[in-house]
């Protein structure tokens, strides 16, 4: 069974999903359900657009559509400043890539 590339999460009228097939996350998320890998660049973006976003913990949102990447999303615990702070993110050069200063110690939770 295919995956399912995104699912609307907004009451209002959004542009239709194939009209974003041209943007970066559809295309990432097209590329996971082909069971391709992602390189390293994708990688540190997903990371990125995961955790700088207002809606979601593993999803990244576009135009009222929320495309999910739980399935290649692991969760780490990150000690810096004297506090942790759980992320998600594809591996840790990732994570690290995202997070600014001194990184105390970064440890992978288990599903």
């Amino acid at each position: 069974m295919e995956a399912m590339t995104a699912t609307k999460f907004v009451a209002w009228e959004v542009p239709t999903l194939e009209n974003l097939q041209g943007s970066k996350v559809y295309g990432l998320r097209s590329k996971l359900n082909n069971g391709e890998k992602l390189n390293r660049e994708e990688k540190d973006w997903l990371t990125h657009a995961v955790n700088n976003n207002a809606y979601f913990k593993s999803a990244v949102p576009l135009l009222g559509w929320r495309f999910d990447f739980s399935d290649v999303l692991r969760t780490f615990l990150v000690n810096q400043y004297g506090q942790w702070s759980e992320y998600k993110a594809t591996d840790k050069t990732a994570l690290r890539k995202i997070l600014y200063g001194r990184i105390y110690r970064i440890v992978e939770l288990d599903k």
